[in-house]
């Protein structure tokens, strides 16, 4: 009988992220609005007035904002660099980087002629202490308000995306395919195969990331089951000519984002007609942008406000969504007119690794 092996070490888990996201518009205009505002502060509490105040804020916002945005793109690079380190030493580093840049900086403003007279008084010891002092508080509000609004609004989100699957979709669908196992048992068999799929993917956690190209797949599994009920009159018209194959499989996009909007074209759009209706989905990437838009015909005129404000529930979720994951970097507008509903989505060019 061979020796037992000795079990080997479970892997450990990737270290927490507590930097900052820099490369974020919103964080980068809280961080610079935060700093700008206290500096402006107290260069008018040290002047004789505001108008003195002014004019020192003006010479100090030279060393200030390249300070500031240095820091910001050294520490966005930091955080997508990041494996191993534990959270006290990004911690560390969120107020020893904007520390050591400051410096930096004034140093090099000392040795200009034309600015060695507005920087006098400021020394690089003092001006490291200032610029760590900084890094440490906003690193500690960012972490609090991640901590804050994720795991709360992250689950009810993940609530809310779930109950978006109405109780009779989940009927309609066995029933369809009840019709179906005698004269079709091969596509009853596909059709709950796809069912099980899409309930399994409502069971994640609402913070999960899937790929582009696994959240078209789900969607096209939930058509495929609507389209067992509702026959020729859904028709889904596909545009992804201009995304490669490579993006697809790579480009990150949050779980269930894609098919809420699918269901609410559906449930208001093709249900309630008698002929057959086209929804359009196109999925685009703009440089570091990835747009989706779902066109679908809105309900009849006598319909048409219950429609909409149905809609909106879904619609007011996966904005919030977007919010909590991409803050200002991520839009979702909606335009109602001619007949049709628009929904354009846009959030950030994300590649998995």
């Amino acid at each position: 009988m061979p020796p037992l092996q000795p079990l080997t070490d479970a892997p450990k888990a990737p270290a927490e992220i507590v930097i900052p996201d820099c490369c974020n518009i919103g964080v980068m205009f809280r961080a610079l609005l935060v700093v700008n505002g206290v500096v402006l502060f107290t260069c008018v509490l040290h002047s004789t007035g505001y108008r003195a105040g002014l004019s020192a804020f003006v010479e100090a916002s030279i060393l200030v904002e390249l300070a500031s945005l240095l820091s910001l793109m050294a520490l966005c690079g930091l955080r997508r660099i990041i494996r191993t380190i534990p959270p006290w030493g990004q911690r560390l580093a969120c107020g020893l980087v904007p520390g050591a840049i400051t410096s930096l900086c004034i140093r090099l403003i000392l040795s200009n002629d034309l600015l060695v007279d507005s920087f006098s008084g400021l020394t690089p010891f003092e001006g490291m202490l200032t610029a760590a002092s900084f890094g440490f508080v906003l690193q500690h509000y960012f972490e609090l308000r991640t901590r804050a609004f994720s795991p709360a609004l992250a689950e009810a989100r993940l609530q809310a995306l779930q109950a978006r699957i109405r109780p009779h979709f989940l009927f309609n669908s066995l029933n369809a395919v009840l019709s179906l196992i005698r004269t079709e048992p091969l596509r009853a068999e596909e059709t709950l195969e796809d069912l099980a799929d899409l309930f399994r993917v409502l069971m994640r956690d609402a913070r999960d990331i899937s790929t582009l190209d696994d959240e078209i797949r789900l969607c096209k599994q939930y058509l495929a089951i609507e389209k067992v009920r509702l026959g020729d009159r859904l028709q889904v018209q596909w545009n992804t000519e201009n995304m490669t194959e490579d993006v697809m499989r790579k480009a990150q996009i949050p779980a269930l984002l894609l098919q809420p909007l699918l269901e609410n074209a559906v449930h208001y759009g093709v249900e309630r007609a008698r002929e057959p209706v086209l929804i359009k989905v196109s999925v685009s990437r703009s440089i570091d942008r990835i747009e989706i838009v779902v066109i679908n015909p809105v309900a009849a005129p006598t319909e048409n406000a219950i429609a909409i404000s149905g809609n909106q529930m879904a619609l007011a979720n996966i904005r919030e969504r977007l919010a909590l994951l991409y803050d200002v970097e991520a839009q979702l507008t909606t335009v109602n007119a001619h007949g049709f509903f628009e929904v354009r989505m846009r959030f950030p060019y994300v590649r998995a690794e």
